[in-house]
C-alpha cells in the first residue's frame, strides 16, 4: 500500500538522528490520501493562527480564516474579547463576512438575517409566518479561541491543549520581545502554487538563506550563529539567528530598553505547529499563516509589525508612510525569492527522479517538523 510505504518512511526518518535524517518522501508532498489525513488528523485538531490581536484592536473589528475548509471569522465584542464563529449564516449557508473590516453587527448579504457581535441572531425578516421560530434560540457556531501572546488562534478540537500550556516553553525565548505591543501595519494574502510542508520546512531553515535570498536578508546571517534547543517539543521549533551590524532590519531601537547585550540583535524564529511561522526581531517581526488548498496550493496569509518603540518614533515622522512602504516592499520581496524555490520544489517532487537527500545541521527544524508529522499521521494510521 503506497500511503503505508510513505508512512513508514516518515516515521523511521522521525524516529532517528538528526546527522541520519533525510528529506520526506516526494509523494508526501502531492498524494491526495496524505491530504486527506492532515486535513483528519492536523488541521482539525490543532491550533492555527488567524493573525495578531493588534489587527482587531476596537469592539466589532474583524478577520476572516478557515480551518480545513471552514469559513470562520474572527471578531471583538463589546467587552474587548476577541472571539470566533463559523462564518455560515444559519438560514441558507451563506458567508456572512469577506476580508476584514468593522462592523456593529453581523448582516447576511442574502437575506439580512442579523447578528450581535457575540453570534446571537437578533434579527430575520419575514418570519413571522414560520411556525416555531424563535431568534433567540439561533446563534452561530462558537470556534475555541485562545489570545498568546498577542496572536489569535482557533481550533475545532474542544480537547486540544491550551495553547498557553504547550507554548510555555517558548514563552520564556520570546517573553523578552514583548511581541503583544507591536504594531501591526500590513496584512495580505496570496496564493502559492507549492504544497504547505514545503512552504514550512522552507520558512524554518537558515540554510539557504545566503543563496536564495542573496539579494535581501541572505547577506546580513552569520549561519555559523544559528543556535537551536537543546530539546525537541511536541507544539513548536525555533531557532535563534544574529545579524550582522550591516542589517537594515533587525537592530533594537535605541529606546529599547527590554533587550541587553547580544537580544538587541538576535531574532527568534518560532514555528507553531502546524501552519503559524514568524520572524521575531528587536524592532519588527513579519509572519506567515498558511492554509492548505489541496496538495498543489497554499493559502498564505502575510503580515508585519513595528516594535513599539519604532511605531512611536516614526509616528513624530513626514516619512513614516514612505518607511513603512520600503519595510513592506523589502518582505514582499524576501516573500517573492521564497516564492520561486518553493514553488520550484514541488514542481521538482512531481518528478520520477526525485529523491529525499540528506538534512544539514542547519535543517535541524525540519527534522523537528518530521517528529510532529510523524506524531500526527504515522502513528495514528500505521
Amino acid at each position: 500500500m503506497v500511503i503505508e510505504k510513505l508512512l513508514n518512511h516518515l516515521s523511521k526518518t522521525a524516529d532517528g538522528q538528526l546527522i541520519d535524517a533525510t528529506g520526506l518522501e516526494p509523494a508526501l508532498y502531492w498524494d491526495p490520501s496524505i491530504a486527506s489525513l492532515e486535513e483528519e488528523n492536523i488541521f482539525r485538531n490543532d491550533w492555527v493562527c488567524p493573525g495578531l490581536a493588534a489587527e482587531i484592536p476596537n469592539s466589532g473589528d474583524y478577520l476572516t480564516y478557515s480551518i480545513a475548509g471552514e469559513a470562520i471569522y474572527c471578531i471583538r465584542d463589546n467587552l474587548g474579547k476577541i472571539r470566533s464563529y463559523s462564518n455560515v449564516c444559519r438560514h441558507r449557508m451563506m458567508q456572512l463576512l469577506e476580508g476584514s473590516g468593522s462592523t456593529s453587527r453581523v448582516v447576511c448579504p442574502y437575506h439580512a438575517w442579523t447578528y450581535d457581535l457575540n453570534g446571537q441572531l437578533i434579527g430575520a425578516g419575514h418570519m413571522e409566518r414560520s411556525a416555531g421560530f424563535e431568534k433567540k434560540e439561533i446563534c452561530l457556531p462558537e470556534i475555541r479561541t485562545e489570545v498568546w501572546k498577542g496572536w489569535i488562534y482557533v481550533t475545532l478540537n474542544s480537547e486540544a491543549e491550551s495553547v498557553a500550556k504547550s507554548l510555555e516553553p517558548l514563552s520564556k525565548i520570546v517573553s523578552r520581545f514583548g511581541m503583544e505591543n507591536y504594531v501591526p501595519v500590513v496584512s495580505e494574502n496570496h496564493t502559492w502554487k507549492t504544497n504547505w510542508k514545503l512552504l514550512t520546512e522552507n520558512f524554518m531553515e537558515g540554510y539557504h538563506l545566503p543563496i536564495a535570498h542573496k539579494a535581501t536578508v541572505g547577506s546580513w546571517f552569520p549561519v555559523e550563529k544559528t543556535k537551536f534547543p537543546s530539546e525537541t517539543f511536541d507544539a513548536f521549533t525555533y531557532q535563534t539567528f544574529m545579524k550582522t551590524g550591516a542589517a537594515t532590519y533587525g537592530q533594537a531601537h535605541p529606546h529599547n530598553k527590554r533587550l541587553k547585550g547580544e537580544w538587541r540583535n538576535t531574532s527568534v524564529l518560532p514555528t507553531i505547529f502546524p501552519s503559524h511561522m514568524y520572524v521575531l526581531a528587536p524592532d519588527h517581526l513579519w509572519y506567515l499563516s498558511l492554509r492548505p488548498k489541496g496538495v498543489g496550493e497554499v493559502d498564505v496569509r502575510f503580515g508585519v509589525a513595528l516594535a513599539p518603540e519604532v511605531d512611536a518614533d516614526l509616528s513624530h515622522s513626514d516619512e513614516r508612510a514612505n518607511w513603512i512602504s520600503e519595510l513592506v516592499t523589502f518582505f514582499e520581496h524576501v516573500n517573492t525569492e521564497d516564492r520561486k524555490v518553493v514553488e520550484g520544489i514541488y514542481a521538482g517532487s512531481r518528478s520520477s527522479f526525485a529523491v529525499p537527500g540528506q538534512l544539514s545541521w542547519l535543517e535541524r527544524e525540519i527534522h523537528d517538523f518530521q517528529k510532529y508529522l510523524a506524531s500526527r499521521l504515522a502513528k495514528k494510521f500505521l
